[in-house]
């Protein structure tokens, strides 16, 4: 049972030990290592701010990146918008001149062909002119070929003067 039970003088000299070492660690050990728990714990500290910071920088980046996103977005609609109205505009301009264009031509057609009715017709007439004075022509001549004929003929031309 020695074994179990310490002796007086063991227990005086571990405690004058254990004092000394207490005494030792407090003024060489602990304040060290106090100082680095302290800077560690600052650092720690500082890193959790700087990651707030940073956090709350990113939030607002993230902010202001979808406010850019936003505005890109309705200066592209506004753009697009202002493009499709350009090009209906264009398109009715150009559908306006074709048929302009298309009317004028037309009307230049029509034109054309009335002038050239009109040279036709008048080149007709002369045509029918000359071939009735040529068939009148042959005509009298066939009639007025002897004296009897054309006698008969005056004769006959003053009866229709009369009676008118």
């Amino acid at each position: 049972m020695d074994l179990i039970t310490p002796s007086v003088g063991t227990m005086f000299w571990g405690g004058i030990v254990f004092i000394i070492l207490l005494i030792l660690l407090a003024k060489f050990a602990w304040k060290p290592m106090l100082n680095a728990v302290k800077e560690r714990e600052q650092s720690i500290a500082d890193s959790l701010e700087l990651a707030d910071k940073t956090k709350h920088e990113m939030q607002q980046l993230q902010a202001e990146n979808e406010k850019l996103l936003k505005e890109a977005r309705i200066e592209r609609d506004s753009i697009i918008k202002e493009a499709n109205e350009i090009s209906k505009k264009l398109i009715a301009e150009a559908r306006e001149n074709a048929k302009k264009d298309a009317n004028k031509i037309l009307e230049d057609a029509q034109q054309a062909i009335i002038n050239e009715k009109n040279q036709a017709m008048s080149e007709i007439k002369t045509h029918v002119a000359a071939l009735s004075l040529e068939v009148a022509e042959k005509i009298i001549k066939g009639e007025l070929s002897s004296n009897d004929k054309q006698k008969a003929l005056a004769s006959q031309l003053v009866e229709d003067i009369n009676l008118n």
